[in-house]
């Protein structure tokens, strides 16, 4: 009998860390839909062969391209989170 206390009281204790771990999770939007048009529009410039970088030559990688509609958004005072910092 003691077996199925405890078993019982270690069920309670799973299922109570359940609840704690699901309320950590954040459902907020981390990028604004004003950062979306932004990048979507530097996108489409990309993929016609139009989208330059700050030196002036052409941007051939899609990271690059959301880069740039990312850091556009940033200037105009975007949601957008923070650059991740190298170390």
């Amino acid at each position: 009998m003691a077996t199925k206390k405890s078993s019982s009281t270690s069920r309670a204790k799973k299922s109570a860390a359940k609840k704690s771990s699901s309320k950590k999770k954040s459902t907020t939007r981390k990028y604004s839909p004003k950062a979306g048009k932004s990048v979507e529009r530097e996108m489409k410039a990309f993929k016609q062969g139009k989208l330059k970088s700050g030196s002036g030559r052409k941007v051939t990688n899609p990271k690059q391209a959301i880069a740039i509609g990312l850091s556009e958004a940033r200037k105009s005072g975007a949601k957008v989170p923070r650059k991740k910092s190298s170390s």
